[in-house]
């Protein structure tokens, strides 16, 4: 593939990723579910967090599956299990049992299989736009909304709550299966003609390419894991409420709360471009840093805020620093263990954030449900984010682990001797 191909790959990925990304328009539905039905908020949100859980859990099954069937097989299919758990949640009336096996098991194991492809296909094409081509192949995830939510919204009041499942579902599908067609990976060993790494490159990057059992041997894999997942655990827990939030907190009509949560998801998208770009920019960890910082200011003072314009605006800063991990992450797995297994390495970093994505919303609708605000709920995210701010200042490449570890036993104290 030439390389001004190498773009249509990227437009590509972001509509695969937009179509996946639908998935955070949730909030929309939490309101009619809740009057149509009676399931309570905790009940709504469980959906929304099944399918977050799934998407953690399988995303390492498609990265090591796109090893062995290559990333078109990997996103078709992912595309029709998502396009089709949502389809199928359009017969769940009554029955949450259905609601949370089609959307959220279904659904969710099409989103972690889907999410993962594009991310592992442009961070190979891509070697000299790291960082702002993983924000770029995310982006697409975080805009989701931005079409969704307003269709969703329409849909409901024109055709009836579940039948706005069924005609998602098909649309959903379609889109991410036509876009899965196009991904594909580059030949071995390719880079952009004429570019070399950079000095600033080269320093923040590992001296090898790491397999997924050595990267789990590192403390680096679990630093990078526990940024990623307490952004998430903060971040996802304003997502997953952002429709009420705007409703209670700032006086909104469920119309207009609507339009705003696919707004937001303008910041969700815009977010893993910008803070990628700092991050090529500066480093990884700076641009983490800064990003944890400004969520840690907004966090300790949003409870305060009751104006609608104001609340939007801080909510769609938070919204961007909560995007903007998933777009430096997987360029800071690439720099640290290599691309090579980039796909597996930071597919299985999903895991754990798949523990935090359920336990932090989920923790955070609890809290308001008992205290009929969000302030204690608030607060305790806050204390988390201030108390985070430690990781990205201590986290580095991992080193030293370079050719004495890859020789014969009897030949490394040489080795060692000679690097010593």
């Amino acid at each position: 593939m030439p390389v001004s191909n190498r773009w249509l790959m990227a437009v590509a990925g972001v509509c695969l990723q937009m179509a996946l990304g639908a998935a955070y328009a949730w909030s929309v539905f939490r309101i009619p579910l809740s009057k149509e039905f009676g399931w309570s908020i905790t009940e709504i949100t469980w959906v929304f967090l099944i399918s977050w859980f799934f998407l953690g859990c399988t995303t390492t099954v498609g990265g090591l599956w796109m090893k062995r069937a290559g990333p078109k097989v990997v996103a078709m299919t992912a595309g029709l299990l998502w396009g089709g758990g949502v389809f199928l949640a359009s017969f769940s009336a009554h029955r949450l049992w259905w609601m949370y096996l089609t959307y959220g098991v279904i659904g969710g194991t099409g989103l972690g299989m889907g999410y993962i492809v594009p991310i592992t296909v442009l961070v190979k094409w891509f070697p000299d736009r790291r960082g702002l081509i993983t924000g770029i192949a995310v982006a697409g995830f975080g805009a989701g909304a931005l079409f969704s939510a307003p269709a969703a919204g329409w849909l409901i009041q024109h055709v009836g709550l579940m039948p706005t499942f069924a005609y998602l579902g098909v649309a959903y599908g379609i889109i991410a299966i036509t876009a899965g067609a196009f991904m594909k990976n580059p030949p071995e060993g390719w880079a952009p003609d004429g570019w070399t790494p950079s000095a600033t490159q080269i320093s923040q990057r590992s001296d090898r390419d790491y397999t997924l059992g050595q990267a789990l041997g590192t403390w680096q894999w679990w630093a990078l894991s526990a940024l990623m997942s307490i952004n998430t655990m903060t971040g996802l827990s304003i997502v997953t409420q952002a429709s009420p939030i705007f409703q209670e907190m700032g006086s909104a009509t469920v119309k207009t709360a609507a339009r705003l949560v696919g707004i937001i998801a303008l910041g969700n998208g815009a977010g893993r471009i910008f803070w990628s770009w700092v991050s090529d920019l500066t480093t990884r960890r700076t641009a983490y840093f800064t990003m944890y910082l400004v969520e840690v200011a907004l966090f300790w003072t949003y409870h305060t805020i009751h104006s609608l314009p104001l609340l939007f605006v801080a909510t769609f800063i938070l919204v961007m620093c909560y995007g903007g991990a998933y777009g430096i992450t997987p360029a800071f797995a690439a720099d640290y263990f290599g691309p090579r297994d980039v796909g597996s390495i930071f597919g299985l970093m999903m895991l754990p954030w798949a523990f935090a994505a359920v336990f932090g919303p989920i923790l955070f609708a609890y809290l308001r449900q008992i205290n009929g605000n969000y302030s204690q709920a608030l607060s305790f995210l806050a204390g988390l984010m201030t108390v985070a701010l430690i990781l990205p200042i201590l986290v580095h490449p991992p080193r030293g682990r370079n050719r004495a570890e890859e020789l014969p036993t009897k030949n490394r104290f040489d080795v060692e001797e000679v690097i010593d």
